[in-house]
C-alpha cells in the first residue's frame, strides 16, 4: 500500500513538468543580432484551480490512512471512514480555488545583423539576464521564439 501512496504522490508532480531549456528540439532558423533595448516586466494572471478528480480521490486515501491509526475495532472502522470523508472534503475545497500567478518576463528589442528590429517577449532565466549591446541569437521554432546569448 505504501507502494502506491508513493506513486500517487509524485505523479502529479510530473504531470506538469515545464519544457527544459537543454533539451534538444529542432529549430527552423537562427537569426542573429545584438540587444537594442531590455525591459524587465511582470505579469500576474488569476487562475483558477480546476479539480480532476485525482484531488478528491487522493485526499479520501491520505485520510483513510491516517484515520485508521486510531481507535480500535469497530472505532477503527470509524476512525478510517471518518478520516476518508474529511480528507476528501479538504482536497475538493482546496482544488476549486483561485490564485495569484506571477509572470517574470523580459522584453528585448533587437537589431539583427541585416538591420531589421525584432521584439520579443520571454520568461525571464536568471541564468540568462540581457543586458543593451549583448549579442544575441533568435531561434525560431515550429511553436514559438527563443532569444539566446551568443556565445
Amino acid at each position: 500500500m505504501r507502494k502506491w501512496l508513493l506513486i500517487l504522490f509524485i505523479l502529479p508532480l510530473f504531470a506538469n513538468a515545464a519544457y527544459e531549456r537543454n533539451k534538444a528540439r529542432p529549430v527552423n532558423e537562427v537569426v542573429f543580432g545584438s540587444i537594442d533595448s531590455v525591459r524587465y516586466l511582470t505579469q500576474q494572471d488569476v487562475v483558477k484551480a480546476e479539480s480532476s478528480g485525482w484531488e478528491t480521490l487522493l485526499g479520501a486515501v491520505v485520510g483513510g490512512v491516517v484515520g485508521n491509526q486510531f481507535g480500535g475495532g469497530t472505532g477503527k472502522q470509524v476512525a478510517t471512514a471518518v478520516g476518508a470523508v474529511a480528507g476528501a472534503g479538504v482536497a475538493h475545497n482546496m482544488a476549486n480555488q483561485e490564485y495569484k500567478v506571477e509572470y517574470k518576463l523580459v522584453e528585448l528589442l533587437i537589431k539583427t545583423d541585416k538591420g531589421k528590429l525584432i521584439d520579443v517577449i520571454q520568461d525571464v532565466d536568471n541564468s540568462m539576464l540581457f543586458e543593451r549591446g549583448d549579442k544575441v541569437r533568435i531561434l525560431y521554432f515550429d511553436n514559438g521564439v527563443r532569444v539566446d546569448k551568443e556565445y
